[in-house]
């Protein structure tokens, strides 16, 4: 069952948190490099978890990191890892909070050398699943098949967000994600 029809299956109190995501952010491009690091962020914290858990604390973990600021994120000091795996609000996991910092500073590296992390997804575009995890691994922490997979979806580079008969479909298409000039 794809997301966009499991969605209609779950109660009604569940629908509105998914659908928003689905409809208006899911499978869309993301341009700017802040956005880019907060939704690897998140689906680096959803390992392990269901991803309503994540959506539930988006606002939480955007308020805790700065709201995804890639130089402030980068700047963290012990201070902050302590206050990070102190906040209920998000997942409280050494390794995640670790990675969310190390990444920051590896984007930083990678906006010096490309421009912009944006910069740096489309020199390596296109690609497949198998190529980009292998990429992914060899630059950030804490990444692994599902969350570069659900990543690089998330933000049009790879298809498979939404099925041709979902009615957001279009919406993407028009958007002209990454995966079409790989197709």
């Amino acid at each position: 069952m794809s997301y966009c029809t499991a969605i209609d299956t779950m109660p009604a109190a569940r629908q509105a948190l998914h659908r928003a995501y689905h409809d208006h952010h899911y499978g869309f491009p993301i341009e700017d490099d802040n956005e880019l690091f907060g939704r690897l962020l998140l689906e680096i914290n959803q390992a392990g978890l269901s991803w309503e858990t994540i959506l539930r604390k988006e606002a939480s973990f955007r308020q805790a990191y700065n709201n995804f600021d890639i130089v402030t994120v980068a700047a963290y000091t012990d201070a902050d890892r302590t206050r990070l795996l102190a906040d209920a609000g998000i997942i409280r996991n050494r390794l995640k909070v670790n990675a969310a910092i190390e990444n920051a500073r590896t984007i930083l590296g990678l906006q010096q050398q490309h421009g912009s992390f944006a910069g740096w997804l489309a020199r390596h575009h296109p690609q497949s699943k198998a190529e980009w995890v292998k990429l992914f691994k060899q630059t950030f922490r804490f990444t692994g098949g599902e969350i570069v997979g659900e990543f690089l979806m998330s933000i049009g580079y790879l298809p498979g967000a939404h099925s041709a008969t979902c009615p957001v479909y279009p919406r993407v298409l028009a958007t002209q994600p990454k995966w079409l000039t790989s197709a």
